[in-house]
């Protein structure tokens, strides 16, 4: 049986779904201006494990504004290069993900969601938890969610709605309709791990990158910690990658031609790790990104697929902004949704379409991109002087730091 119940206390209310780096930025967020704030999260526990993550100026500043930063363990590398390598084992010097215009600093993906959990402060949170009914009301949205665990329901009010659930939304498509209507598949597939120890004749904190035509093998190194690795690789028939094991998978993908030493011991490495992401590379397209009083944030809203960079760091900044917006409009939600989407829209549009050309440096989608690809990570590793441009930084756009201040 459902349960309804009416939030107490004077302050106004927020539900955020989703307990990611979107998600508990916006919690911090809107706590800073004064919302009484629970999420709710589908797992029974708090996600663990972490792979590579860039963030860039925009994500720094937001971290900074949120309170953050001095609990994110950064990992940049102090003396970082990068490997063009190939499976036979030849080398050569190029220009890696940390080397782009932009300067982004290293961490894992868990240091940022445990420097957002150390400082949630009181808010509620429910794991085991999804919403099943979102329903405007005046001034407000009634939400039913359920435990995972027992079944049991209940539907409350609050004033507010974050959804910040992922590429595959359960608040944007209980509000703004299915998938498929928003969800632009990019036709790849990827996976992401911490190995346990580096490329054998590698220094740990040297990247590598081994591209063929419709697949590649990227390893992102650490100051103080073994590298990630994250295989990405072309496919049109996106459901059968996940009708086998995923190991499985990746060595058929990477046949048949003999893996090498370099191949061989990431699989290796895959076979014992604890904790991967295995998923569809995918974007996120909507006109808007609010609805009454629901709104999506993070990936959710804008998802601009791993190969931007920016993932990050935008859910970082567009949880500290939608914070800082409604504590300015605070007798108008509307106008600071309004606000808020109208300050963001135009960069993830830019960075969504730069993460199109990106996708050929990550993976190049055919013997063409290939040999172009190539040629660049030569010019790479030729970078001498300061006035000469990154090879790279062709395909890569500058305005990364940019300052989502109110």
């Amino acid at each position: 049986m459902a349960g309804t119940g009416e939030r107490m206390g004077t302050g106004r209310s927020a539900l955020v779904v989703g307990l990611g780096i979107a998600g508990m930025a916006t919690a911090i967020g809107l706590r800073k201006a004064g919302w009484q704030v629970t999420v709710v999260e589908r797992a029974p526990q708090r996600r663990l494990g972490g792979y590579f993550v860039g963030l860039f100026g925009t994500g720094l500043s937001a971290a900074r504004r949120l309170g953050v930063m001095d609990a994110v363990h950064m990992r940049t590398p102090k003396k970082a290069r990068t490997w063009a390598v190939t499976r036979g084992g030849d080398r050569t010097r190029t220009n890696g993900f940390l080397e782009q215009p932009g300067e982004p600093q290293g961490v894992l993906r868990g240091d940022v969601e445990s420097a957002l959990f150390e400082n949630l402060g009181d808010v509620e949170v429910r794991y085991a938890t999804v919403p099943t009914s979102i329903v405007d009301v005046d001034r407000g949205v009634i939400v039913t969610t359920r435990g995972s665990a027992t079944g049991a329901e209940r539907s409350e009010r609050f004033d507010l709605v974050v959804g910040a659930d992922g590429v595959r939304s359960t608040v944007r498509r209980l509000v703004f309709g299915p998938h498929e209507r928003f969800i632009k598949p990019l036709h790849a597939m990827i996976c992401a791990f911490q190995l346990d120890a580096q490329v054998p004749y590698f220094p740990v904190d040297h990247g590598l990158i081994l591209a063929e035509p419709r697949r590649s093998l990227w390893v992102f190194p650490f100051e103080d910690c073994p590298p990630t690795a994250l295989f990405s690789y072309r496919t049109r028939d996106i459901d059968a990658q996940f009708r086998e094991p995923v190991g499985t998978v990746l060595r058929r993908t990477y046949g048949p031609e003999p893996l090498g030493e370099i191949l061989g011991h990431v699989l290796e490495q895959f076979d014992r790790a604890e904790h991967f992401l295995f998923d569809s590379v995918n974007q996120v397209i909507m006109r808007s990104w609010h609805s009454g009083r629901t709104v999506l944030v993070g990936d959710a809203a804008w998802c601009m697929a791993l190969y931007s960079g920016m993932g990050a760091s935008m859910g970082l900044a567009g949880g500290s902004l939608l914070g800082r917006l409604l504590a300015r409009y605070a007798d108008d939600v509307e106008t600071a949704l309004r606000t808020w989407e109208a300050r963001l829209m135009a960069f993830t549009r830019q960075h969504q379409r730069a993460a199109l050309l990106k996708s050929q440096v990550f993976t190049p989608s055919g013997p063409i991109a290939h040999l172009i690809l190539k040629g660049l990570h030569r010019l790479g590793g030729k970078r001498r002087q300061e006035d000469v441009p990154s090879a790279l930084e062709l395909y890569f756009v500058r305005p990364m730091n940019v300052d989502f201040a109110d």
